[in-house]
């Protein structure tokens, strides 16, 4: 695991780009805000259980470095997905463990889209993979697979309310590879704590452990219910706190790309 301190702005950043997922899925023509200085290298899309191809996230790309952002829950066949907790191997690398099934689907049918992408850009570049909620499913899964299979062999992941991933062998495996990580999780936050560290599949013999990745950043907000708690928008507004001038300014400079307050 790559150790890189945790950056505010970025974090603040970065959560404003995953609002734009939700605005891409949306919008009738999938489209979002772009701030400034950035480039929409493409977009991706995906399909749970429903086998609907939906928008599930973008690429985008500055001078400097590349954007990949993953979309959270918004249809019910997503949810239907995210309640699939069995586990199968991990297939983008060898040893790795089990990841959730339902999860791991919905990346399978967006993988070669991001990784088409990726291998046409500058690997001299940093690359930022990042999601909310399911989307921050997606992003460890993508960041894992980009490492090993791509010339990024040191992504940063930045995730914000995402739920555990796969099983104690998957996030040993997870922590050889240069990852950076900054899992912004809320603790009041009830999807952080699915699925639970230990799953028994109804009327079968079938145990599944599950263990968030490492390390974490730890925000603490009550919104009030269990949406509030989780929404997006709720972690773009406590991040915020820690740098308030730099969220204002971001705001103005790129209407549209922030959440409304």
């Amino acid at each position: 695991m790559s150790r890189r301190s945790f950056d505010a702005r970025k974090a603040i950043w970065l959560a404003a780009a995953c609002v734009q997922t939700y605005k891409q899925y949306e919008h009738p023509d999938d489209e979002f805000v772009v701030p400034a200085g950035y480039t929409v290298d493409s977009g991706f899309i995906a399909h749970s259980l429903n086998r609907v191809w939906e928008p599930f996230g973008f690429i985008l790309e500055s001078s400097e470095e590349i954007v990949v952002a993953f979309r959270g829950t918004s249809s019910a066949s997503d949810w239907l997905s995210d309640a699939l907790a069995s586990q199968i191997e991990y297939p983008y690398a060898k040893n790795a463990g089990k990841a959730h099934r339902g999860f791991t689907e919905i990346y399978q049918t967006a993988r070669d889209q991001i990784l088409t992408s990726l291998r046409g850009m500058s690997s001299g570049k940093a690359l930022y993979v990042t999601g909310h909620s399911l989307g921050g499913a997606l992003a460890v899964l993508c960041a894992l697979d980009v490492a090993g299979n791509t010339g990024f062999r040191s992504p940063i992941l930045y995730t914000y309310g995402a739920p555990r991933v796969g099983s104690p062998a998957f996030v040993t495996a997870f922590s050889r590879r240069q990852i950076a990580v900054q899992r912004v999780s809320n603790l009041y936050d009830a999807v952080t704590y699915l699925p639970p560290p230990t799953v028994r599949i109804p009327r079968t013999d079938l145990v599944f452990e599950y263990r968030h990745i490492k390390p974490f950043v730890a925000l603490e907000f009550r919104g009030g219910n269990v949406s509030s708690n989780h929404v997006i928008g709720s972690y773009f507004a406590e991040l915020s706190k820690r740098d308030p001038a730099y969220a204002k300014k971001l705001c103005e400079e790129n209407p549209g790309f922030c959440p409304a307050q």
